[in-house]
């Protein structure tokens, strides 16, 4: 097999059908390849299994944990496979039956339990049917890497690493790739590309150490943050509250976190470093807490026991409470909000960096203050001393802590934050021990250990070599190093069009949310006029969190609420020429967005003329959910998909299967998964890198240019008319007799209906776009003067949740 053609890997084994063994296999249907997926074989018979007269001979037994494993996928939450029938591409088997099946597929993932012993056994089994040439990997989260294969063939240990994926493989994006000193480099480089460009994935690559990187330094953030929160007498709130967002954290922060990782599986991760590190302080910090001994002991283990630093009990109305443990009596407690002038301080200001300095400084005296700089400065410091231990470089140790515990910052990006030179003199005037390496840069004259120089990312070198340019695959394009370069055509302060290079531009969202609002329509109708006068085509996609969120729905609520309809009617009528603005344009147009695309973020892409959706993309059209129906254009681009899907037909079918995506506010689960609730045309389609989808949307700009691109024809739409929407109307009724809907809903859908099938037109007449979009503007204007759709828009901006009313 060639070491250099990710694509000549199409066939793969799993063996372990566990959680994440199980979670493996999906993934690796969901990049295309076809899984053969292992387990042992069962010794006992399940009840039913008796019932239906089976044995321990029949094959359904012998398989029967890997057959679960792919049955539960379709079920599963968060949901393993992009799209259901991706299961298909699984066949499951077991280790006795189907070992000879290792022989035959590119590459071999063992995802069983962590034991070094079972893993040894395994390996030489694997060996005996081993196909010379096929790579194999370990998913193993800490056990040494060259002690897994001692025994195997020199042949084997070179084609052998670890990938150790984390949970669940689908959406997390890390994975430590770890070689040992006799894997061939081929190997090494081709298990990072497939994981990159195959899986989407973000690859560090790692040295044999206990617990590689990102769990060596999470496990010991989270030890810290334990011990400083008992010695300045923190509750369990207050020490989530200050190392979660505040910190540049997840909301699960630090003790959330260990309930869902389990309290046992800690203790396991601290042990593993403790036996086999040899420095002595080290050993010390990575001693078993007295605490979490006690938990552990009294069978508090975290979610999956009921209860761990926080419990879920029926509260006396019958719903849910949450209680949090008293670190001192270990009872539980109700669970309390946490507030102060330092909490506050920490919300508003911009930039995790920001944040991070209004804990420290904004009162510097108090406890919330001095937990927060000794649990940072000790991570900081503990991550400076691995350096060269558990990877060759800072970025690398950044990208693990960013990609695999969903930190914003890494820790040297975070120092840089802190500024490097004003916290290292603090470190030192505290008697820490700073490393001599990072000593030695600030006294070279650097001020930090990145810097940014003509729109490129340069990072401490190591070895006295200075700063080094930030390596970036040629598939990754970064907007803000761009930016920085000078490469913004124009800017309002919500959106920026920035200069992608070969003549193509992209317009960037950069609102709150990247909700739209009317400084990004504005921007959208400048760039529709400066790219038709000066580029060859256009791409709208950005790096935010989401791609957008939807409309300013706070403006519109104001607005609304004041009775000033003809300000809700311009708003509107903007929105929709902004998006028609796109539509006409004579450059060719890609959208591609990614995570959370709702409302007017599909609005701002099916203009374009091709949409590369990311494998992350929730998609859909969600303005019921608010009372209101998608008046950007995205009513009447569903009854012109309707009509483009019916071609000379019965558009009927086409229009039911559109209404209902858009009256159920229907929203994709995948990229994959937009063709489901139909909003996905011909043209579109789905790359797996989310990191390459502003080059790939380039790159589709360029060759629809080079193809002679003509701009899209202004088409008339047929509808189905007011037959149509009788059809349309009469299953909102249905529903509303059955009690699926409220009065209000049924309201909406009625209107919707209006709009999709055409209003009062005749069955199969031909209307323009802009009666269509005439229809949606009187539509959503009537619903905003509805006071139940004031409260659901009031409800969501609250909650963040729909209401139902």
């Amino acid at each position: 097999m060639s070491m250099n053609r990710t694509g000549t890997v199409r066939r793969a084994a799993v063996i372990g059908s566990g959680v994440m063994g199980a979670g493996i296999a999906a993934h690796l249907a969901n990049a295309g390849m076809r899984v053969l997926l292992l387990d042992v074989v069962p010794q006992a018979l399940l009840p039913e299994e008796e019932k239906r007269g089976l044995t321990l001979a029949s094959p359904q037994v012998r398989s029967r944990l890997a057959q679960a494993a792919v049955a539960r996928m379709a079920k599963a939450q968060p949901a393993p496979l992009y799209e259901p029938s991706f299961a298909g591409r699984i066949t499951a088997g077991n280790l006795e039956d189907h070992l000879a099946g290792l022989s035959e597929v590119d590459w071999i993932v063992e995802a069983v339990v962590e034991r070094l012993d079972v893993k040894r056994s395994l390996f030489e089994r694997v060996e005996s049917v081993w196909r010379p040439g096929t790579i194999v990997s370990s998913n193993t989260s800490g056990l040494s890497v060259a002690e897994m294969v001692e025994g195997r063939s020199d042949a084997f240990r070179q084609h052998f690493a670890v990938t150790h994926f984390f949970n669940p493989p689908r959406y997390m994006k890390l994975v430590e790739v770890v070689p040992t000193s006799d894997t061939a480099p081929e190997v090494t480089a081709l298990l990072t590309a497939l994981c990159e460009e195959r899986l989407g994935k973000g690859v560090v690559v790692a040295k044999d150490t206990p617990n590689f990187i990102a769990n060596r330094i999470g496990t010991y953030g989270m030890l810290v943050t334990l011990e400083e929160g008992l010695r300045f007498g923190l509750t369990v709130e207050e020490a989530d509250t200050l190392t979660g967002p505040a910190m540049g954290r997840p909301k699960t922060a630090t003790f959330r976190m260990l309930d869902l990782v389990g309290l046992d599986t800690l203790l396991h991760v601290v042990d593993n470093v403790r036996e086999k590190s040899t420095d002595a302080a080290e050993r010390e910090t990575f001693a078993r807490p007295p605490l979490l001994e006690q938990l552990v002991a009294s069978g508090r283990l975290g979610e999956k026991s009921g209860g761990g630093f926080y419990r879920k009990i029926k509260g006396p109305k019958g719903g849910s409470e949450i209680e949090s443990l008293d670190l001192e009596s270990l009872a539980y407690r109700p669970r309390s909000s946490v507030k102060g002038p330092i909490i506050d301080a920490a919300k508003a200001a911009k930039g995790t960096g920001g944040k991070v300095r209004a804990l420290i400084g904004t009162d510097p005296k108090h406890k919330y203050a001095q937990f927060a700089w000794q649990t940072i400065k000790r991570t900081l410091l503990y991550s400076a001393a691995l350096v060269g231990v558990i990877a060759d470089s800072i970025t690398d140790i950044d990208k693990a802590m960013k990609w695999g515990f969903s930190w914003e910052l890494g820790p040297f990006e975070l120092w840089d934050a802190l500024g490097l030179e004003k916290s290292v003199a603090r470190m030192k005037a505290e008697g820490d021990a700073v490393p001599e390496w990072v000593l030695t840069w600030i006294a070279e004259g650097n001020g930090s250990f990145y810097k940014v120089l003509e729109g490129k990312r340069f990072v401490y070198a190591g070895g006295g070599g200075g700063y080094a340019a930030e390596e970036l695959s040629p598939d990754e394009i970064s907007l803000a190093a761009l930016k920085e370069a000078g490469r913004t055509v124009l800017r309002t302060s919500d959106a920026s069009l920035i200069d992608l290079g070969d003549d193509v531009v992209c317009l960037e969202f950069h609102s709150q949310n990247n909700a739209i609002g009317g400084e990004i329509l504005t921007a959208i109708r400048r760039t529709a006029e400066e790219v038709s006068k000066n580029w060859r085509g256009l791409v709208i996609a950005n790096d935010g969190r989401n791609f957008c969120v939807g409309a300013n729905l706070l403006l519109l609520l104001m607005e609304a609420q004041n009775g000033e309809w003809d300000e809700v009617e311009d708003i509107i009528r903007m929105f929709q020429s902004s998006m028609l603005s796109i539509k006409k344009l004579d450059r060719p147009v890609v959208a591609a967005p990614h995570r959370m695309t709702l409302g007017g973020g599909v609005e701002a892409c099916l203009p374009a003329d091709q949409i590369i959706f990311s494998p992350e993309t929730y998609f859909g059209l969600v303005e019921t959910g608010v009372g209101l129906i998608p008046a950007g254009g995205g009513s009447k681009e569903a009854a012109v998909m309707a009509a483009a899907r019916a071609g000379g037909g019965d558009i009927q079918p086409h229009l039911n299967a559109l209404f209902e995506t858009v009256a159920m506010a229907k929203t994709s689960t995948s990229g994959f998964d937009v063709g489901r609730i139909g909003l996905k045309r011909p043209q579109d389609r789905v790359i797996m890198r989310q990191d390459a989808r502003i080059a790939e949307a380039k790159r589709a700009v360029l060759e629809l240019d080079r193809a002679g691109y003509t701009p899209q024809p202004e088409a008339r739409v047929r509808v189905a008319g007011r037959e149509g929407k009788a059809v349309l109307r009469m299953g909102v009724h249905s529903l509303l007799l059955g009690g699926q809907i409220s009065k209000h809903d049924a309201l909406i859908g009625n209107k919707l209906a209006h709009v999709m099938a055409g209003g009062d037109a005749a069955p199969g007449a031909e209307v323009s776009e802009q009666y269509l979009l005439d229809l949606e503007c009187e539509a959503f204007l009537s619903l905003c003067g509805e006071r139940k759709t004031q409260d659901r828009m009031s409800h969501m901006l609250s909650t963040g949740k729909p209401l139902r009313n």
